[in-house]
């Protein structure tokens, strides 16, 4: 594939929030639209957007995260939004869970190519099988409101938080799951919005 940086330029914005670490988020955008690509961890269809609905759209997120924050991404997949975050924010400790091999794999290569090996680790394994906490907790499509409540609400510290991004029906969702949150922990629930892209990025965030 040729050179992504001219199929897939980074938009301003990119600049904005990455800043002096944009070439490293280039660097990554480069091997998910190669080796990602290759291994079935983002569909073809997804490269010309990839900086927008993805990239960015994790990335926006990040001024909700607390400075030094230690941060858990479950079900990290390609790294999204954990190694997005990273990436973004150094200050930040990045644990990315993930239980497929092939995932963990790419992961653990891209932490060592994109110098990250200080701030980021990866687990390969279910969330349940993490018994430590954090001061946030996230996960990206992974799975429905209520059960991914069950995965994350545990790994959450007392007085952090719990953001999950969501589509469009992301305050349907809140609204039937409300329960199940509140007996798991989970308090102080809304849905905001991040982000000045075509599709703003929504996120459920449950405090504990």
């Amino acid at each position: 594939m040729s050179d992504v940086s001219r199929e897939t330029p980074p938009p301003t914005l990119a600049a904005e929030v990455f800043s002096h670490r944009l070439n490293i988020a280039v660097t990554y955008a480069r091997h998910l639209v190669t080796s990602g690509v290759e291994r079935g961890l983002i569909g073809p269809r997804e490269v010309p957007r990839l900086w927008d609905r993805h990239l960015l759209n994790s990335a926006v997120v990040v001024p909700r995260v607390p400075q030094g924050a230690s941060v858990a991404d479950v079900g990290s997949g390609a790294g999204l939004p954990g190694l997005v975050w990273a990436i973004a924010r150094p200050d930040l400790t990045v644990t990315l869970i993930e239980p497929l091999l092939r995932r963990t794999t790419f992961l653990e290569e891209m932490r060592e190519e994109l110098g990250l090996q200080d701030q980021v680790r990866v687990i390969r394994g279910r969330a349940d099988e993490v018994h430590e906490t954090f001061d946030v907790v996230t996960a990206r499509a992974v799975a429905p409101l209520d059960k991914l409540g069950g995965w994350c609400l545990p790994l959450v510290r007392d007085g952090g938080v719990f953001l999950a991004l969501k589509g469009s029906n992301a305050r349907a969702e809140l609204a039937a799951s409300r329960h199940v949150l509140s007996l798991l922990g989970g308090k102080n629930m809304l849905v905001t919005t991040y982000g000045d892209l075509e599709i703003p990025t929504t996120v459920v965030e449950v405090s504990k």
